[in-house]
C-alpha cells in the first residue's frame, strides 16, 4: 500500500550482466561488475570531487601537473583512511567500519571534515598549541590517526 492506495504491479528491479567470458561462474561475473562499478565511482569522484580530471590551464604540461598534484590529494584520503588503526578489543569492529567509510567517502566530505578544521596556533613557553575552533562528527577519528602518528 502506498498512501492508502492498492498498487498494481510491485516495484521490481532485474539487473543484467552481458559477459562473453565462459569461464568465470555467474557470481564471479557479478562481483567483476560491482568492483568496475567502484573504478567508475573512483573516477567520477576524481572529475567532480578533486577535479583531477579537470584542465583548467593553457598547455599539456601544466594540465598533467593540475591532473598529478590533484590524483595525489586523493592518494592522502586513501593513505589516510588506511593509516587508521585498529584497535583490538572491543572497539575493533567500530574502528573497521570507521576505516571504511573514511575510504570511502567522497573528497569534498574528507576535505570538508579533516583538513578545512578552524583552528588556532598559540606559541607559548617554548611550544607551539594548537587548538581546533571548531567540532564535528568525525574528530575521534581524527585524533585516534593524530596519536598513532605521533608514535
Amino acid at each position: 500500500m502506498e498512501k492508502g492506495e492498492s498498487v498494481l504491479y510491485p516495484d521490481e528491479r532485474y539487473f543484467f550482466y552481458i559477459t562473453n567470458d565462459r569461464e568465470c561462474t555467474a557470481a564471479e561475473v557479478v562481483y567483476e561488475a560491482n568492483d568496475r562499478c567502484n573504478q567508475e565511482n573512483l573516477i567520477a569522484q576524481l572529475k567532480g570531487g578533486c577535479r583531477a580530471l579537470h584542465a583548467p590551464l593553457h598547455d599539456l604540461e601544466s594540465n598533467w601537473a593540475y591532473m598529478v598534484m590533484a590524483s595525489l590529494a586523493w592518494n592522502l584520503k586513501a593513505w589516510w583512511a588506511l593509516t587508521l588503526p585498529e584497535t583490538p578489543g572491543r572497539w575493533r569492529e567500530k574502528h573497521r567500519d570507521q576505516k571504511q567509510s573514511v575510504l570511502k567517502m567522497e573528497f569534498k566530505t574528507f576535505l570538508n571534515a579533516f583538513m578545512l578544521l578552524p583552528c588556532q596556533i598559540v606559541r607559548k613557553a617554548g611550544r607551539i598549541v594548537y587548538r581546533l575552533l571548531g567540532w564535528n562528527p568525525h574528530l575521534p577519528i581524527f585524533f585516534r590517526l593524530l596519536k598513532a602518528l605521533r608514535c
